[in-house]
């Protein structure tokens, strides 16, 4: 850990950038304050070493005048340093993914055979085998074969991950154990790889808003306090004490909120920085921002606040079937339903020893697909005569004596088409007639009060059952949530789910408001009305669907394997696809606000003890009663000066890990934490300086005897 410290330390480009960012020009754009000690450098340099500028005062403190004049130039360099320290951070995030876009050889099948290629030379189409050990030369999905594959260098999660056939793999990940054959889906230079890597390097952070009034704040403050020591310039040469330039200006820096000033752009660096590290590329820091402000969190139930897997638990028949009947008719329904959902029924029947025993009309059925429209599946089947013309064998001669196998006879022997369906029970009411409404309606409403879905199964025009169907919570999802409502924020739970079910996961999960039943514009219609209100949204998205609530919401989420639509409009992209990754992002916002206000305050607080140090020192020459002020009795005017501008140097590069990590955030009342921080930030903001300023004193005293 120290050796890589270290290693960044002294990276030569980062050493450069820092030098580069000392340019006047640059520093007048960006840091008004750092500017301010600049200049002061330049003048006291001049005055030191030019011997026109030169009194005879000066003559004899010269080498006081050239340290000095070193000490605040170190100053400005600290806080360039500061800001090149968290940009080669970034840097550091991007060269060791481009490392993983090495070219490698890989092993094309070409007619069964193994051809040694370069991955650079792939196609779309193209298969290739991976031994253990081996790297995945292009993003693809696994053909065939089964393996762990180590995706740690990509999204940080230690264990390695099980991939069998028609599984996404990733280029630049490695095969743990035994092989798999992939087949190409991206070509050369733009995988996965080649996204995170664009979208990183892409990633800008203009000035946030709180940045640009608080640099504002900061250059009132410079112009403010440059007048003021001009002023006592002119006063004391008119009331006839001798005033000192390098002392005024040692005034002036000293006065000065330069340790914000110098650590401003890196705590902005940083916060995105710190989002790199969890996979989530942030396209402005405005975003970082507004998640530190946001009071309300509009978040999709699926895979966010659920594990969004939602499987099978039960069976529920009306009254006229039985288990093994509504069982039966699942199982059909959801023979050519590929989703998890659909597996989980077929797995629930396999567990209750529930298969039809018309399995040859289910294989040779035709799939009825799912739609947005219908909001049901299912297949379809009809007597078909076979190759010699005449009839199939109806289902009579060989089915157990079921109801649903008699159904299914019964329709068979009137030519009339089987349709087995499920879907959500509004959605199968509109098509079925023959259905005891209050009966469903009750056993529907039972599955819902225990966070339930229900599906409803129907057989041609009449329902005989419901699927009940469970998502579970996500782990510690409810301790997150309780996080961001201790901070203050509005949750606000959006789902397809009927409001009884909402209830019952916004209970669980203890979400403060839901959307039952809702459709993609409520989402977009929400954020409006609570942005309406005064509120700062955040929410997350995947979907074309999703892309103008994302662009409206002050914080927006993509999934990055979500649309393109979704990923442009969003200010913030999460590379592994993890809806409740905004709860962090909240978190890291109201961090990065915490840090910036904990450094602001304890760098006006310092300027208490400064004063003490410095205005004795200017007075005390012409007028020994001001040695009453000098209560941290300092050794002379000189080592007060150097020891105050060495302290106000030296405690930026000391607050730099605190700027790169983060004040720690704890979830509590916004009033409480601002207490706290006054009492830490602001009362040993005070403490603090005199006892570093009296300490360096001690120590030039040594050498100036």
């Amino acid at each position: 850990m120290a050796s890589k410290l270290l290693q960044t330390i002294f990276d030569k480009r980062m050493l450069k950038d820092s030098v580069t960012k000392l340019s006047p020009l640059y520093l007048a754009k960006k840091s008004p304050v750092m500017f301010t000690v600049e200049v002061g450098f330049f003048l006291v340099l001049a005055i030191g070493l030019l011997p026109t500028m030169s009194t005879e005062f000066v003559n004899e403190n010269r080498v006081f005048y050239i340290e000095s004049a070193v000490i605040l130039i170190v100053t400005v360099w600290f806080a360039t340093f500061s800001e090149s320290l968290s940009e080669s951070q970034a840097r550091a995030k991007v060269d060791s993914l481009k490392n993983l876009e090495k070219e490698v050889m890989a092993k094309k099948l070409v007619d069964g055979k193994e051809i040694s290629v370069k991955s650079t030379s792939l196609l779309v189409g193209d298969r290739v085998r991976v031994y253990a050990g081996e790297i995945v030369p292009r993003d693809g999905i696994v053909h065939s074969g089964k393996a762990f594959v180590d995706e740690s260098m990509m999204t940080g999660e230690s264990n390695p991950v099980f991939k069998e056939q028609d599984s996404p793999v990733m280029g630049g990940t490695k095969v743990a154990n035994d092989s798999i054959v992939i087949e190409i889906t991206s070509e050369a230079g733009k995988s996965f790889l080649d996204e995170m890597v664009g979208l990183i390097e892409s990633a800008k952070r203009p000035k946030t808003k709180n940045e640009i009034a608080l640099t504002i704040l900061l250059a009132g403050l410079s112009l403010i306090f440059v007048t003021v020591v001009g002023t006592m310039l002119f006063f004391g040469y008119y009331l006839g004490y001798h005033m000192d330039i390098s002392v005024l200006i040692a005034l002036l820096v000293a006065l000065l909120p330069t340790t914000i000033g110098g650590l401003l752009p890196a705590i902005g660096v940083a916060g995105i920085n710190r989002l790199a590290r969890d996979n989530i590329v942030v396209k402005s820091g405005k975003g970082i921002e507004a998640a530190g402000d946001c009071d309300v969190l509009i978040l999709d139930k699926t895979g966010t606040i659920t594990e969004g897997a939602r499987r099978a638990i039960g069976f529920i028949p009306m009254e006229k079937f039985t288990e093994q009947d509504i069982g039966e008719a699942s199982y059909a329904a959801s023979f050519s339903d590929h989703t998890h959902e659909g597996t989980s029924i077929i797995e629930l029947a396999n567990e209750k020893k529930i298969e039809p025993p018309f399995m040859m009309e289910i294989m040779t059925a035709r799939p009825v697909e799912f739609s947005s429209e219908t909001r049901c599946s299912g297949i379809e089947f009809s007597q078909k005569k076979n190759l010699s013309g005449t009839q199939t064998p109806t289902l009579k001669t060989s089915l157990p004596r079921t109801r649903v196998c008699a159904k299914v006879e019964g329709l068979e022997e009137s030519n009339i088409p089987v349709k087995i369906l499920k879907g959500s029970v509004e959605a199968i009411l509109k098509i079925a007639t023959n259905v005891n409404e209050p009966e469903l309606r009750w056993k529907a409403q039972e599955i819902s009060k225990n966070g339930g879905t229900p599906l409803a199964v129907a057989i041609n025009d009449e329902i005989i059952g419901l699927i009940s169907l469970k998502d579970t919570l996500k782990k510690e999802i409810r301790t997150k949530l309780d996080e961001v409502r201790v901070s203050g924020i509005t949750t606000v739970m959006i789902t397809g789910d009927n409001q009884l079910t909402a209830q019952v996961i916004a209970k669980e999960a203890n979400i403060d408001q839901i959307i039952a039943e809702a459709k993609p514009s409520d989402k977009l219609n929400r954020v409006v009305e609570e942005q309406l209100k005064g509120h700062v949204v955040g929410m997350i998205g995947d979907g074309t669907n999703d892309a103008p609530a994302l662009a409206k919401a002050d914080v927006g989420l993509a999934m990055n394997r979500g649309t393109a639509a979704a990923r442009e409009a969003a200010n913030m992209v999460d590379l592994d696809s993890d809806p409740s990754k905004i709860l962090k992002v909240v978190k890291l916002g109201k961090q990065l606000l915490m840090t910036r206000g904990a450094i602001t305050t304890f760098s006006i607080a310092n300027d208490v003890a400064k004063y003490f140090a410095i205005l004795p020192a200017m007075f005390m020459k012409d007028n020994p009663k001001m040695e009453i002020l000098n209560v941290m009795q300092l050794h002379s005017p000189e080592s007060a000066v150097l020891s105050t501008l060495i302290f106000n140097a030296i405690v930026i590069p000391i607050l730099i890990p605190l700027s790169l990590k983060g004040v720690k955030y704890k979830p509590e009342l916004p009033e409480k934490t601002f207490i706290k921080n006054m009492m830490i930030y602001g009362f040993g903001g005070v403490v603090f300086p005199f006892a570093g300023i009296k300490a360096i004193d001690l120590l030039l005293s040594v050498f100036m005897r």
